[in-house]
């Protein structure tokens, strides 16, 4: 079977080489790069998962992410910040970017590795899944497959997050989703989110659904909910 690969980017050369060490021995392909710079040279749609530390020399790890994310090619790519700032409002920004992990300094290896397992098992889950693979409402249309999402055949730019939120949305007409259900089937159950990163999330979706976006309402008191 082929293995998942993995880069880590890290300006700390013996944090990288901690980290490429055990995650090779938890069976992964890893390669390190030392800054975001680097790492741009690379061909990263290779990747099947990336580890970035947020404070870089010039291009910090938001940054680099936000590249990523911008790029067809690897806008799916599961990321997961390292960092040694640990305030809310870091940890929603990298969420915000579309990160599927945030880990605070000093972590254990141990910790990185089970978080890199369920993020890509859950991916390989979902790619496997019998599920329809193209959701439509009007001219709002999904496509599970190629990740993909548009309004009047434009193109729209969701990222992953956001994405997940709007198929959960369309294959579940008028069902309200409270902030805790949408924090259980959204985001892994081992990373610290609250209330607020959902809302953020809704907002930005809405932002960008034009003219759907007066589809997804709010019910004081009980959620969101997606009416046709």
């Amino acid at each position: 079977m082929k293995k998942s690969r993995i880069l880590v980017v890290e300006d700390e050369e013996s944090l990288c080489e901690i980290l490429k060490f055990n995650l090779t021995q938890a069976g992964y392909e890893v390669d390190v790069a030392y800054s975001a710079e680097e790492a741009l040279t690379m061909h990263l749609a290779n990747y099947d998962l990336m580890i970035l530390d947020v404070m870089m020399g010039e291009i910090s790890g938001f940054q680099m992410a936000s590249i990523i994310k911008k790029n067809t090619s690897t806008m799916d790519i599961p990321i997961i910040f390292c960092t040694a700032k640990d305030t809310e409002d870091d940890t929603l920004k990298g969420l915000e970017i579309g990160a599927d992990d945030y880990i605070s300094k000093p972590f254990s290896v141990k910790e990185i590795v089970a978080r890199v397992k369920a993020i890509l098992r859950r991916n390989k889950q979902s790619e496997s899944s019998n599920e329809p693979q193209t959701v439509q409402h009007g001219t709002l249309f999904i496509d599970i497959a190629k990740k993909k999402a548009s309004v009047d055949n434009r193109e729209i730019s969701l990222t992953r997050k956001e994405f997940e939120i709007l198929y959960l949305f369309l294959k579940n007409p008028n069902t309200v989703f409270s902030r805790e259900n949408l924090l259980e089937k959204i985001w892994n159950d081992d990373v610290y989110v609250n209330d607020r990163t959902v809302d953020v999330h809704i907002t930005r979706l809405r932002k960008k659904l034009f003219p759907y976006d007066k589809n997804i309402t709010t019910r004081l008191g009980y959620g969101y909910c997606f009416e046709p």
